[in-house]
């Protein structure tokens, strides 16, 4: 240990500056009103009639508003006499378990008392039918059950692949419905293939199975609630890669094309599928996506509370706390990489006992033609990059070109007697 600490001793940080971006805010005030009124399309609400079972398919993610929008819309089908139930849809997540997925829904504020509809979960699916390359396609048997399958979910880019429909209702449909071995068969082909499986996988759900509508979100740069559309299921092919859009379009971003350094203080599941949004990073894990800076080497410091252990994405950077390496629990990481056929983004990097180790790791090696220019920026995690800290040479830059920026004063970085940031 102690060449290992003589290797690290000679580094130096640069100076820091806090810097805050602004994007537009636009959002939802009224979000109940707005999905009255998108209920109100010919093909949604109008299809279903009293009596009838409807089945909600609610997903792993943290999306802005979650409990009350689905709150909203178990309400308004309460108003045809609807009978509803609410199945967890996030394929493998929660370990795979069917206990598991039902308590991500109730960490999520999908309790039954406030929602007003009770939470199904098992993990069992049926054969619904074949590609042409005889891959199996999978659904999940509570879903089935019902007379009326309604999709929800946010629409956004995936981290992995680039395609018409990447995250969105077609993929609550083939991989959140499918359960671990419908998102199991999907994922099989590869991420080279995704995008055509998830059309191909799509079509043929929609047109054997009950899904009545769709309720796509698209949020802002804030992760707050920009717009909502419900969306008949014949048009669901046609209209979802126009939401993708404008989520892209609507989507943060840096303001660097390239770093020398990149550190996060905090990775989760609640944060992005992947612990930290390669759009952001532009760290993927598959060549079939790509965008964002180009980052040498990457450290990550932090797993949040609410991912509860699953660490997905720690694989991806170069230099990580010891802190995140003990609250990750492979148990919860695991089935991801097993079911996705993926294993980079939960292979654990090099590991360092304190924040200031990790992070003069990362400057040590990451070959900076001039370490006293070095590039740097340190980013809460991927949903708040409103507001980061650049090295000098970052600034230099941002102050010529960036004039909408709100730039502070360089400053050291502060660290507690146990090497921590503080």
């Amino acid at each position: 240990m102690g060449n290992f600490a003589e290797l690290l001793q000679s580094v130096s940080l640069p100076k820091v500056a806090r810097i805050r971006q602004t994007f537009s805010d636009e959002h939802l005030q009224d979000i109940p009103n707005e999905i009255c009124q998108a209920l109100k399309r010919p093909g949604t609400l109008d299809r279903i009639q009293s009596g009838e079972k409807v089945a909600i398919s609610v997903g792993s993610r943290g999306i802005d508003n979650l409990q009350l929008i689905v709150r909203t819309l178990v309400t308004e089908l309460h108003k045809r006499g609807a009978e509803v139930t609410i199945i967890p849809a996030m394929g493998s997540h929660g370990g795979a378990t069917a206990e598991g997925q039902r308590e991500i829904l109730l960490r999520l504020g999908i309790v039954p008392e406030v929602v007003g509809a009770e939470i199904v979960s098992n993990m069992d699916v049926n054969l619904i039918g074949l590609l042409a390359d005889d891959t199996p396609v999978y659904l999940s048997q509570d879903a089935l059950a019902a007379d009326h399958i309604v999709l929800l979910n946010r629409i956004k880019p995936h981290t992995a692949f680039r395609g018409p429909i990447e995250s969105g209702l077609v993929k609550m449909l083939t991989i959140g419905l499918g359960k671990q071995k419908g998102a199991e068969v999907c994922h099989a082909r590869g991420f080279k293939y995704m995008a055509q499986t998830l059309v191909e996988m799509g079509a043929l759900l929609l047109e054997k199975t009950k899904v009545t509508f769709g309720l796509g979100i698209v949020e802002n740069a804030y992760d707050q609630t920009h717009s909502i559309m419900a969306i008949p299921a014949e048009h669901l092919m046609e209209e979802e890669p126009k939401l993708l859009m404008q989520a892209k379009g609507l989507m943060p971003s840096l303001p660097v094309n390239q770093l020398d350094v990149l550190v996060i203080d905090e990775i989760g599941k609640d944060i992005s599928g992947d612990g930290m949004d390669p759009n952001i990073t532009g760290r993927y894990p598959t060549p079939y996506a790509s965008g964002g800076p180009e980052v040498a080497k990457m450290a990550l410091l932090d797993l949040t509370e609410r991912s509860h252990g699953n660490a997905n994405g720690i694989g991806t950077a170069d230099f990580v706390s010891k802190r995140l390496v003990e609250k990750m629990d492979m148990e919860q990481t695991y089935p991801n990489a097993l079911t996705s056929t993926v294993t980079g983004p939960v292979k654990i990097p090099l590991t360092l006992g304190s924040d200031f180790d990790v992070i003069r790791a990362a400057v040590k090696t990451c070959n900076a033609a001039d370490p006293s220019k070095i590039r740097m920026v340190r980013i809460k995690n991927t949903l708040r990059i409103g507001e980061f800290w650049a090295s000098e040479a970052v600034v230099k830059e941002l102050s010529k070109h960036h004039g909408e920026l709100e730039i502070g004063e360089l400053e050291s970085w502060a660290f507690d007697y146990s090497g921590n940031l503080i």
